[in-house]
């Protein structure tokens, strides 16, 4: 081969190699910046120094353990082969012994190298070791601290699997060498081996044995997560069978392991092969037939009786590790039928209902709140609380305005990644009104932003550099950064001014239900013409004559990109030549990266699993988004595990790019012991102790000391925005479908178990998600901001419990979940057969045939159950949409459904509503003014109108009937008109009647309600 084509091959390798260096090389400093820009090198340095020492560690063992082995195999040749055909390798020993020490050292280095990279990943179960703290608990079976099982067993597994390993390749490794040198023949007659290979090949056996007699010790240890029995842990087999067999093995392995030793001196094939036989044989026999006998023969046939005390093991350990212990469970009689006196009684909870569903509204955000095509509202938006001008809070959905790229047209580099840079505000809504024609009402919009939120305190700062939309990095300081339009058209915005009251005006014709007019191409809806509160802070917006303000970033959130080096890193790690290219890039320019708030928080604290649904907030005139964090730990003795992904997965988390699941990684123990928050300007991460008794928090705190904020300095603003987290709920919810039922007898039979329902509003068999509201929980005093969700029976329908959890930080019973179990005796309809109900009823149909049959497409809305009178009550909200859902119109409000015990009902708000689930619509619930008799009509026998006041209740009646004939027959535009009439004569009832009371005193007027 010519001498230049023999060099190819290395150069081209070496060139790899350069390659590949500078890769990790680059990913490795941008990492050490990046932490040092969040201020978290503490936690960059602790995981670099724990890889490297067990990188150093594992690596040295391997290699001396295998180096050695080939190096007495080497010394141990026999001088002259005594075998004949060993006389046929006497070339390869030729090509071989020149280059032996390379070959030595490149097996040794490589097995080294290998051995290292992967103890490197086993860093985490290393630290938790080092750091383990007690739990305060013991396991019911060996009376050992949990601490034992969740931190120390772990890392005793992984270090016997390395050694197990490195003496395996030793062996082989020291045959290898005996054979190429003599010392070890395959023919099946004569002498196999020489004297020394017996003795070098025995003693490595015999520290497998050795090894394998430490394992069976271990071993009985790890029956509290065996899966024999009929539920998780050590069962009745395990613990009279299993046991016994592992002590009598380990003993069994000590004795073979022993003979292996005494090899040495025998030097004997014959002893080594009767001590593997041994071992083998007594394996088989003792640890697999014997408790198999045990199980089928004595276990199976009284199962339930002997299986009991484990199965409370389990029970009460499952309970204790997803923090369900003190689950407060009542058997809730529920009532199917409501005195008219009862529902005036409950009326005081009507307003706080949540009608506005964040699933269904997310489409009317993007139209009247985009502003232009280039900003995005996730699909699914957030459900938090705010207060309210008279002192209270409300039901808020609330979402943040991202930046999803740029223009269609103009996506490229340098707009990407140096223009389009970040989303602006946030944009709020009362989740328990709508105006009129049934649009949100808004509490916090328009760009620049106005509303409640943005007036809360001075410096305002909307812009959004970090969030869940984007792309993966932006640099900033450098070109001009388009920060929000100049031109946005003022529009009719509903806020809470103009929330319906109870007996809002006609609702729209569904084909009138679009968008509002003006409506541009790019979606401009915002109102303006203020100055921004924006400008006072942040970079300073400045505008020109494009008819667009830019920005410059006055925030540390970034890694400094203005130095050649660092340009040329960053050019590297996203392979990205225009990061060095670019002119515009210059001292000031910071590079922004690890945007997603989510993926922030992982990075600084990775021993936490994060909360799927990071959601944003304003406090202290900052936006913030809120991250839940749990710990988990799969080493939780009888504790039944779970996939954490199957757990977490619901309607919400299908087929939509916002909400996922939770990773698929199976726990077994879960608590929420940090919130975190992520600035969205400059993306500072604070992570808040939240749980301090929690012992995996406690060990992880011991290996990376000082990264978690008190919970005591989390502000009183921040504390009234968080919330229980939604997965952790889903977790719960899932357990509970089993773990509900405490007594083992009952637990075995399982005909108490239950499902969580499918969600009725959708296609689909996906479970049903939990649902926030703000509602009274029987024996409460007052209504909490709750988690909620039902249970149905196990191949039923009909529901079996009712799970809330009370969700409000600043409540005594914060965290506190309970359940309303409902007797069997008394069926009362699940959501699916609640929700057939609504389509059944002859008095819904006649509202909901129309809607249907038109062109309108009708979306039903979140099925939301909550305690109601002593019974359960559902309510729907359901949503029109114009033109079959194309992008011009957006979903409103414009009927409400109910269910109580087995009658269902529909208004157009949620009073009118429950009025009509009486026979007669005698309409207990006061809808408006004058709702309270006057004396006039106490003394009179009906006090009926008279004049002007009567001939517009005519008209409106008359107008009434006109609407309900011509929604029958289909005539949407004859609708509309009578629609037109009654709102009229409604506003001459009004007007009358006001002028009739100018002589009567002012009464207190009850409490609007504006829920539909």
């Amino acid at each position: 081969m010519p001498r230049r084509s023999r060099l190819v091959a290395p150069i081209a390798a070496a060139v790899v190699v350069i390659i590949a260096g500078i890769m990790l090389a680059a990913n490795f400093w941008t990492d050490y910046k990046w932490f040092e820009s969040v201020g978290f090198t503490s936690v960059f340095t602790t995981e670099l120094r724990t890889r490297a020492l067990l990188f150093v560690g594992a690596g040295l063992v391997m290699a001396l353990i295998v180096g050695a082995s080939m190096y007495f195999a080497y010394r141990m040749r026999p001088v002259y082969p005594p075998f004949l055909e060993q006389q046929g390798l006497d070339r390869y020993r030729a090509s071989v012994d020149p280059h032996r020490k390379l070959f030595f050292w490149g097996i040794v280095g490589g097995l080294a190298l290998l051995t290292g990279a992967s103890a490197g990943s086993d860093w985490q179960t290393y630290l938790q070791f080092a750091n383990a703290t007690d739990f305060g608990a013991t396991d019911p079976q060996f009376g050992i601290d949990l601490s034992f099982y969740t931190f120390v067993y772990p890392f005793l597994r992984v270090i016997l699997g390395y050694l197990f390993a490195a003496i395996i390749i030793a062996f082989i490794a020291a045959v290898i060498v005996h054979y190429l040198y003599g010392g070890v023949r395959l023919q099946p007659q004569g002498q196999r081996a020489t004297p020394a290979a017996r003795v070098h090949l025995s003693v490595l056996l015999g520290v497998f044995v050795l090894l394998k007699a430490a394992a069976y010790w271990l071993d009985q240890y790890g029956l509290v997560f065996s899966e024999r029995g009929y539920a998780f842990g050590a069962s009745y087999t395990d613990v009279n069978a299993v046991l016994i067999a592992k002590i009598i093995l380990f003993i069994i392995a000590l004795v073979c392991a022993a003979l292996f030793f005494a090899n040495i001196y025998f030097k004997n094939a014959m002893v080594p092969m009767v001590s593997l036989g041994l071992l083998v044989l007594s394996a088989v026999l003792i640890g697999g037939i014997y408790p198999a006998i045990i199980q089928q023969f004595t276990v199976r046939p009284n199962e339930q009786r002997l299986e009991s005390t484990y199965i409370q093991r389990n029970i009460d350990s499952t309970r204790a590790a997803y923090g369900l212990s003190d689950t407060e469970d009542q058997t809730y009689d529920a009532q199917t039928e409501l005195t008219q006196e009862q529902l005036v009684q409950e009326a005081s909870t009507i307003p706080s209902v949540r009608l506005v569903d964040p699933s269904v509204v997310s489409q009317t955000y993007q139209q009247t709140q985009q502003v232009r095509g280039f900003y995005q509202f996730p699909n699914v938006l957030e459900v938090d609380r705010y207060p309210t001008p008279e002192g209270g809070t409300v039901d808020t959905i609330i979402a943040a305005r991202e930046l999803e790229g740029p223009p269609e047209g103009q996506d490229n580099w340098l707009t990407r990644h140096l223009v389009y840079t970040h989303g602006f505000g946030i944009v709020a809504a009362a989740g328990n009104q709508v105006d009129a024609e049934g649009r949100p009402v808004f509490t916090e919009y328009g760009i620049p932003p106005k509303g409640e939120l943005s007036q809360v305190s001075d410096g305002y700062e909307p812009r959004i550099y970090y969030g869940n939309e984007g792309a993966e990095y932006v640099i900033v300081n450098a070109e001009p950064e388009y920060d929000y339009p100049l031109d946005a058209s003022s529009e009719d915005v509903p806020t809470t001014e103009d929330a319906a009251t109870p007996t809002p005006l006609a609702s729209p014709t569904p084909d009138s239900a679009q968008a509002p007019a003006g409506n541009s191409e790019e979606g401009e809806q915002s109102p303006t013409g203020e100055e921004s509160p924006a400008e006072e802070e942040g970079g300073g917006a400045t505008g020109g004559d494009s008819g667009q303000a830019t920005n410059h970033y006055a925030g540390d959130g970034g890694v400094g990109i203005g130095g050649l080096f660092d340009r040329i890193l960053y050019a590297v790690k996203y392979q990205e030549p225009d990061i060095l290219l670019n002119s515009a890039i210059n001292s000031e320019s910071q590079i922004l990266y690890e945007r997603d708030p989510a993926d922030r928080v992982e990075k600084v604290a990775p021993f936490l699993t994060v909360d799927s649904n990071p959601y944003p907030t304003v406090v202290d005139g900052r936006i913030k988004w809120v991250v839940d964090a749990y710990t988990t730990s799969n080493g939780y003795p009888y504790s039944n595990p779970i996939d954490l992904a199957d757990a977490t997965t619901d309607t919400f988390t299908e087929g939509n790019n916002t909400v996922d699941a939770l990773p698929g990684n199976e726990v077994n123990y879960i608590r929420n012991s940090v919130k975190a928050t992520v600035d969205a300007y400059n993306g500072e991460v604070t992570l808040y102790n939240w749980d301090d008794q929690d012992p995996v928090l406690k060990t992880w705190s011991k290996a990376f000391p000082d990264i978690l904020t008190s919970k005591e300095d989390i502000s009183d603003q921040l504390m009234n925005h968080l919330r229980y987290p939604d997965d952790l709920f889903k977790v719960q919810r899932e357990i509970l479908k089993r773990y509900h039922v405490t007594d083992a007898n009952a637990f075995y039979g399982g005909q108490d178990f239950w499902n969580v329902p499918s969600d009725p509003a959708q296609d689909g068999n996906n479970p049903e998600p939990p649902y926030r509201q703000t509602l009274r929980y029987p024996g409460d005093d007052a209504p909490t901001f709750s988690l909620t969700s039902t249970f149905v029976p196990q191949n039923r329908e009909n529901l079996a419990a009712f799970m809330a959890v009370d969700s409000d930080p600043t409540s005594e019973t914060y965290g506190q979940v309970r359940l309303l179990e409902l007797p069997r005796s008394t069926v009362i309809l699940g959501p699916g057969q609640v929700q057939n109900e609504f389509q059944a009823d002859a008095a819904v149909r006649e509202v909901l045939l129309p809607l249907e049959q038109s062109s309108a497409q009708v979306t039903y809305g979140n099925l939301l159950t909550l305690p109601f009178a002593g019974g359960l009550l559902y309510v729907e909200p359901l949503y029109v949409q114009a033109g079959g859902g194309d992008n011009a119109s957006y979903p409103l409000l414009q009927q409400v459904l109910v269910g109580f015990g087995q009658e269902v009902a529909i208004g157009s708000n949620l009073q009118e509503a429950l009025n009509n689930l009486f026979e007669g619509g005698e309409e207990p619930l006061p809808e408006g003014e004058g709702s309270e008799e006057s004396p006039q009509q106490e003394e009179g026998e009906g006090g009926a109108p008279s004049g002007d006041l009567a001939t517009a209740l005519e008209d409106a009646a008359a107008a009434y009937e006109e609407g309900q004939q011509a929604l029958q027959d289909g005539d949407f535009a004859a609708y509309g008109e009578a629609n037109q009439k009654l709102e009229e004569a409604l506003q001459r009832a009004e007007e009358a009647a006001q002028g009739g009371q100018e002589e009567q005193p002012e009464e207190e007027q009850p409490q609007e309600e504006s829920g539909g």
